[in-house]
């Protein structure tokens, strides 16, 4: 009964969309609120209905209805019960309809949000976003119907992909949906403020938030995929620049240019033409993204089947909101002028213009190298790939140059920085940067990407604390309070900033653990039960693993050869870890499961690589002889805690503010200090002019 309830439901949603998108942007150009007000209930009343039908997918499959062919094609009746409800986005079907449904929260969210203000903006976001939800609704309807039955019942199903059934595949793609649907509330603004003629600061104001929600379920997501591939994958690494991996970092690229140039029209009313492309450039390539993965086109684990249909809808619908996109943007251009020019090289504004123009540099890079084995073989009939190699060789150089300018662009004083500026800023910073790589050079580390990284991101860290610290320092001075309570003072005060460098530690975090793979060990030997293996750490630990012998399981849909290995460091006994084959019987197909024993500055990682004679199912092995991969990865953990101090960092600046406990306005006056610390932010922001040799972090009024 649900899963004919949901299918009804979807098919309601349509008329509704489009019948809604149409009073929506009637109701904005002759100004009736009448019609205005009937095309918000529609968005609310279409994301009710995506609900419905997204539950009847669920239904389905928890159910067991194998009449159904989506249901029949990803799941199976011994399959657990939390991989049969991430069946809704396991497949092309229910991914495309789970979309909708994402997309549908957030409109409806967006919508309830403004329902007393943006009123002149309100109409056409609701209907930009009515208009993408037809585009998906109908796609689900007419292309990939994930509701179609089959001409008989089959008794069981093929079941999910074994490299779905993970832990990590259960939320990595919900959350990288979250970021793609959540980036198209921006893009309704900008359009509106388009629509409307309204580009002033005021929808940037209105969206801010909405980019950062995307930005950090991306971002999340993206992590939560290179766990994925680390854990499941079985190679020893956690990024293959395989076309999906790369179609999911593009908007975050472009994403984060964003959030980087729309300072400068914050504080200086330049780059508006910029940040409207970016804006309009960002959704078209989450949309991109899903193109890539749900089309087929090009090879990959995440990739579905070739499906020219779904290649051709989504090729035209990003084409003509390319066109609608460049067309309104080239009819607001008058009102899109900057209100001043570039006057320095060395200012803000030129910092983060540079950082622009780089990370659109390694966006067209990854885009060239994912595409062009495609545009190849369309052109000329022979197959082409691009692999890591030319991935890292032109990205890890571009990698390293935003590295530094996250330590000079939230610094370097607006309009023309001073030798004074430059000195105060960047003297001590540059100083214990180059420290740490000197040390480093003398300890060893000998390979230049690695040493730079890790010179270039102390140099980075220092900045940072030194900020946190002289904001603190002044802070307390200023009010009286401790420093430990002037820091979280400092923090709430300005949630946006302090959380933005936050997260720049993060960032600075997870590049040294990408530089630890310049020294990855690795051993390949085959063992016989008793026998040892030993690896050397580039910490200079010695690992020996002792094979104590394999042991035959039979788990829920398949069967587990599990061999325990015994480990120890410089004669030190760790424990036990495991690492198994197995064989899945729906579908049919093998597998690797790693063992890993994780320190904080390295990961121990053994891949039960092969077995040398194996008989029936449900025996033990006449020889128990394997052979073992058996790697050292040096600080992979530090990607996990870096992509923590992230999310920590962007929750922190996407925190509401409010005003501090105990705290009275205008104490530090009333005990004769020079003066408060300014509330920096959007809606006032601070006179670039006045401060431009000011060190930024100190507050107004305190030399």
């Amino acid at each position: 009964m649900i899963p004919q309830l949901g299918e009804f439901a979807l098919w309601v949603a349509l008329p509704i969309a489009i019948w809604g998108g149409v009073l929506a942007f009637l109701g904005g150009k002759w100004g009736r609120g009448d019609l205005v007000l009937s095309a918000e209930r529609s968005v609310h009343a279409v994301f009710l209905l995506l609900a419905v039908a997204s539950a009847g997918i669920i239904a389905a499959f928890v159910g067991d209805r194998f009449e159904y062919w989506y249901v029949a094609n990803y799941s199976s009746r011994n399959l657990e019960t939390y991989f049969k409800v991430s069946g809704l986005w396991a497949g092309q079907r229910g991914s495309l309809l789970f979309w909708a449904l994402n997309l549908g929260f957030f409109s409806s969210l967006a919508v309830w949000l403004n329902r007393r203000r943006n009123r002149e903006l309100m109409p056409y976001v609701s209907g930009v976003l009515l208009v993408i939800l037809s585009f998906f609704i109908i796609i689900t309807l007419f292309i990939t119907p994930p509701f179609e039955t089959l001409a008989f019942t089959p008794r069981d199903g093929r079941g999910l992909n074994p490299q779905l059934q993970n832990y990590w595949m259960t939320i990595h793609p919900p959350t990288l949906y979250l970021g793609f649907t959540a980036f198209a509330v921006p893009f309704a603004f900008a359009v509106a403020a388009l629509l409307a003629g309204r580009l002033d600061a005021r929808w940037l104001q209105v969206t801010r938030k909405w980019v950062l929600t995307s930005w950090f379920f991306l971002t999340l997501g993206i992590v939560f995929g290179m766990r994925w591939a680390y854990e499941e994958l079985g190679w020893g690494g956690y990024w293959f620049w395989d076309p999906v991996e790369n179609a999911s970092l593009l908007p975050w690229i472009v994403a984060t240019a964003f959030l980087h140039s729309v300072m400068i029209q914050e504080s200086r009313g330049m780059l508006k033409v910029w940040n409207m492309a970016l804006v309009s450039l960002t959704f078209i390539l989450t949309i991109f993204a899903t193109f890539l993965t749900r089309s087929g086109l090009i090879e990959s684990v995440h990739s579905f089947a070739l499906s020219l249909d779904i290649a051709y809808a989504f090729l035209g619908f990003m084409a003509v909101t390319t066109i609608v996109c460049l067309v309104l943007i080239l009819w607001r251009l008058p009102l899109l002028k900057s209100d001043r020019m570039f006057e320095s090289f060395l200012s803000r504004e030129s910092a983060f213009l540079l950082n622009n123009l780089v990370l659109l540099g390694a966006g067209f890079a990854v885009l060239w190298g994912t595409m062009f084995p495609l545009l190849t073989e369309g052109l000329t009939g022979s197959k082409v790939s691009v692999g890591p190699p030319f991935f890292n060789q032109v990205n890890i150089p571009i990698g390293l140059i935003l590295l530094a300018l996250m330590g000079i662009g939230p610094v370097i004083a607006w309009r023309r920085a001073s030798a004074r500026n430059l000195r105060k800023n960047f003297l001590l910073p540059t100083a214990v940067g180059a420290g740490v790589g000197a040390l480093l050079f003398a300890l060893g580390v000998r390979h230049t990407y690695a040493l730079l990284t890790f010179a270039i991101g102390t140099f980075v860290l220092a900045v940072i604390v030194i900020e946190f610290w002289k904001g603190t320092r002044a802070r307390a001075r200023i009010e009286g309070e401790g420093h430990p309570t002037a820091f979280l003072h400092l923090v709430r005060r300005n949630r946006r900033r302090w959380g933005g460098y936050i997260v720049h530690v993060g960032v600075v975090i997870m590049f040294m653990g990408f530089a630890g793979a310049a020294y990855d060990t690795e051993v390949r030997q085959a063992l016989s039960p008793g026998e040892s293996v030993s690896i050397a750490s580039p910490f200079g630990h010695q690992y020996t693993l002792t094979y104590d012998g394999l042991s035959t399981a039979r788990g829920q849909n398949m069967w587990q050869w599990i061999a325990l290995m015994r480990v120890e460091r410089d004669g030190v006994f760790l424990g036990t870890l495991t690492t198994e084959r197995r064989l899945y019987e729906a579908p049919p197909q093998p597998m690797t499961e790693v063992g890993i024993r994780s320190t904080f500055t390295e990961d121990l990682y053994v891949i039960l690589a092969s077995l040398d004679e194996q008989v029936g199912m449900g025996t033990e092995p006449e020889h128990q002889r394997a052979t073992f991969q058996v790697m050292v990865n040096p600080l992979v953990p530090w990607i996990w805690y870096g992509g923590l101090i992230i999310a920590v960092g962007t929750l922190i600046a996407l925190w509401p503010g409010g005003p501090i406990p105990g705290h009275r306005p205008g104490a530090g006056v009333e005990r004769g200090k020079k003066g408060r610390e300014p509330e920096p932010g959007p809606e006032r922001p601070s006179d670039p002019a006045a401060d431009s040799d000011r060190p930024a972090g100190t507050p107004a009024g305190v030399s």
